[in-house]
Formats: structure tokens, C-alpha cells, sequence
């Protein structure tokens, strides 16, 4: 079974995270988790340029120390990098110790600001650690774009129908991802209702 948006259980877990930004205006915040990768983010990036959209890019630590250039070139351009860990750890099944190093190692290389835990889980008392140092990135809508079953067709019908004002929605920043086969229908019929995609002021 697939969840596009999280659970109330989520919410009540992680209370301060960020899952939709509150606004009455149509404004949609974009987001890839991720990369960088060379076999992605160059495309990713012009898709996003034609289409006049900001976007937030999670970068693992581990591929952001590998291509320093195109982290630079995501801010260049106007987007926001987040922290989604050194190297991709589930919380659950990692020491708070290990989890909360991993993700201070990460930040030399993405962001000392925001985070989003990979996966989307987390401890409470890793959660309750990172939150004094990170503003918590979660999300409204998953895309479900990395999923090979679910196919481009699928994820585009989920986000046109799902998405509301404020939605913070998950793509994925990977050569594997379906986001490249659906993400310029997705900004057109987007912006055809009115909305704009934009960053969050944190």
C-alpha cells in the first residue's frame, strides 16, 4: 500500500517537522532527494530553469562531497540545499550517536539548516537532537517517482490530483527516478491553475 501523504502519526511524532507550509496563496515547494548526480541534477536543473521553479534539493553528504560543482550550481541557480544524511541511514535501525554524527558530517557539505531524515524516519530522541541544531523537512505528498512499479503515468496522476496549496512535495534526484519523464507536465499543468513553485523563507 502506498501513502501519498504522511500519517497523523507522523505528525504526532515529530511536532515541529515541516510537512506543508501554511499559505491561502497557490505556491507549491518542490523538492529532490537524493543527489547530486551527474546523471540527474544537470537535467533536473534545466527542466526547473525553463519552467521559471525553485526547488529545495536533500543531498546525501556522501554524493555532495563527490560533486562539490553541482551542489554549487543547484544554489547558483536559485534552489536551496537540505541535509539528508552522510550516507542515506535509516534512523530506526541506526545508534543516535552514529545517526546524529552522521547527519553533523553531512552539513559541511549540504546544510547546517535543513534536514530531512531518509526515509523519513527517525528515533525521538535522535529527532529531539537534531531539532535544536535543524529545522525538520518532511513532507505533504510523496510522488512516489522512484518507484519502478508505479511508473511516470502514475506519479503524475497522484501529484496533478493531490496537491494543494502548500504542498511540500517529495522527488527524487536520481538517473533511476521517473521524476525527468513527468516533472515538465507536472510545472505546465501546474502553472496553467495558477500555481508557482518557490522556496521556503527559513
Amino acid at each position: 500500500m502506498r501513502f501519498f501523504r504522511p500519517l497523523l502519526l507522523a505528525k504526532l511524532f515529530y511536532p515541529d517537522a515541516v510537512f506543508r507550509i501554511r499559505t491561502s496563496e497557490k505556491i507549491l515547494y518542490l523538492t529532490f532527494d537524493d543527489g547530486p548526480d551527474p546523471g540527474s541534477t544537470p537535467l533536473i536543473l534545466e527542466i526547473l530553469e525553463q519552467k521559471n521553479a525553485k526547488a529545495v534539493f536533500f543531498c546525501s553528504g556522501k554524493a555532495a562531497e563527490a560533486y562539490p560543482a553541482l551542489v554549487e550550481t543547484i544554489r547558483k541557480q536559485g534552489h536551496m540545499v537540505g541535509n539528508h544524511c552522510y550516507d542515506h541511514l535509516n534512523g530506526w535501525r541506526t545508534s543516535n550517536d552514529r545517526y546524529c554524527n552522521e547527519v553533523d558530517r553531512a552539513s559541511v557539505f549540504t546544510s547546517d539548516r535543513i534536514f530531512r531524515p531518509p526515509y523519513g524516519r527517525m528515533k525521538q530522541q535522535q529527532y529531539r537532537l537534531l531539532r535544536r541544531k535543524y529545522k525538520i523537512f518532511m513532507w505533504d505528498l510523496m510522488s512516489y517517482d522512484y518507484d519502478r512499479n508505479f511508473g511516470a503515468q502514475r506519479t503524475l496522476n497522484a501529484v496533478k490530483s493531490k496537491m494543494r496549496p502548500g504542498s511540500v512535495i517529495v522527488f527524487h534526484d536520481k538517473p533511476s527516478s521517473s521524476s525527468f519523464l513527468m516533472l515538465r507536465d507536472f510545472l505546465e499543468f501546474s502553472a496553467a491553475r495558477g500555481y508557482r513553485f518557490d522556496i521556503p523563507a527559513f
